[in-house]
């Protein structure tokens, strides 16, 4: 199913996603985000942060919802000071807290949607249904959301939120309280939406897994401030293995032939070598290396740094002005 508006599939705009520019957000006498700049471009962005981080006040901040104190922001090549009504009918948005029409039937509640989005009403019921479809709820689709599990009623509010073809999805939390096949169901639809490359993503999430399964792009947030960005594909590259090796015998004289395989070594005593392995090295050449010297290998392990490395990391990092 094509998502785009009139079902035409093409290619997405150059033009940045999002523009954070000096962007602040004031509550009160209480700053919850503070001049916070980055450019974002990706197919599928993660957006990432603990609880008061300032992710859902960014969210509604980019959709008019909150006020802006200072700076600015674009969606989509649009400022959200001047041009919310062009921003509003780009952007789909599945919140993460329900709010249907609990007596409407879904078909009738995802016509209503599409309307108001902009769809002429025969356009917005025909959407409606191959909605409902797309996302597994075709043959549920006359019931009352009201009667819906708690997994189709995540199911609805991502249909509402692409009904009308926008060409950015923002998703909050949208496995949320889903059980294992539900939330894999829902991954596999992000993505497909994301290989389809029909329309932007913004995933906002506490789940780390399901932000390194669906997204390209990651921006952590951290009291209100950028902490970290990176492009997944180009840190997984980056991220060079680590490999820590106990062996018995001439661990000196295994390092020496490890640093001639291409390792970068270090002695870390008790018979324990610490090596960094570069990409074109497999394992199995450490172990030819110490098959060809005799050397036995009491112990091997080796990991790269995953999601959850990264975030921990940014946690215990402090930027200035929250600038990338």
């Amino acid at each position: 199913m094509n998502m785009t508006d009139g079902g035409q599939a093409g290619s997405l705009s150059s033009t940045p996603v999002i523009e954070l520019q000096n962007l602040g957000v004031r509550f009160g006498k209480r700053d919850i985000l503070r001049d916070l700049n980055c450019i974002l471009s990706g197919h599928s962005i993660g957006l990432l942060g603990p609880n008061g981080a300032g992710k859902s006040t960014l969210i509604n901040t980019l959709l008019g919802f909150y006020p802006v104190t200072s700076g600015t922001a674009r969606v989509l090549g649009h400022d959200i000071r001047t041009d919310m009504k062009h921003i509003r009918a780009l952007v789909g948005y599945m919140p993460e807290n329900d709010s249907f029409i609990a007596g409407m039937s879904a078909v009738t509640f995802i016509r209503m949607m599409g309307e108001l989005a902009g769809l002429p009403s025969e356009a917005a019921l025909e959407r409606a249904h191959e909605t409902l479809f797309y996302v597994g709820l075709g043959e549920a689709r006359y019931r009352k959301l009201g009667t819906y599990s708690l997994g189709m009623k995540q199911m609805a509010k991502l249909a509402q939120a692409i009904v009308h073809g926008p060409k950015l999805l923002i998703l909050d939390e949208p496995t949320n309280g889903l059980d294992p096949a539900a939330r894999l169901r829902m991954v596999k639809l992000i993505k497909e939406m994301r290989e389809a490359k029909e329309m932007h993503i913004v995933l906002c999430s506490h789940l780390l897994r399901d932000v390194e399964e669906t997204c390209e792009e990651v921006l952590i947030l951290k009291q209100g401030t950028i902490v970290h960005y990176s492009n997944l594909a180009e840190e997984r590259r980056a991220n060079r293995r680590f490999v820590e090796i106990e062996v018995m015998g001439d661990e000196a004289g295994f390092a020496a032939a490890l640093e001639k395989l291409g390792c970068e070594c270090a002695l870390a005593g008790g018979k324990r070598i610490k090596a960094v392995v570069s990409d074109d090295i497999e394992i199995r050449d450490i172990y030819r290396v110490a098959a060809e010297r005799e050397t036995q290998l009491r112990r091997l392990n080796y990991r790269r740094d995953t999601l959850e490395d990264i975030f921990l990391k940014a946690m215990e990092t402090e930027t200035a002005n929250g600038r990338i």
